[in-house]
């Protein structure tokens, strides 16, 4: 499970299906499926969300990913 943060998310995506310019993390364990997104006003709060978010345990973030997103779709084609 990856947890990062973007300005573009469109092009994040497709930077991750098509394996450009991937952390050693993403392309390690292939990680191409968008399960998850928020948006935020401000890069404070957003960065504030991820670092705490980072030290969820799995379980939480799993439970909030099934709140929005019960059976794990991928998101790509629900940014705007």
């Amino acid at each position: 499970m990856y947890i990062g943060v973007t300005k573009d998310l469109k092009r994040r995506i497709r930077q991750h299906k098509n394996k450009v310019h991937l952390s050693r993390f993403s392309a390690r364990y292939n990680l191409n499926t968008l399960v998850y997104f928020e948006n935020h006003e401000t890069k404070e709060s957003v960065l504030f969300l991820e670092k705490r978010m980072k030290k969820w345990n799995r379980d939480w973030k799993v439970g909030l990913i099934e709140k929005e997103n019960p059976i794990w779709e991928d998101l790509v084609d629900k940014i705007k």
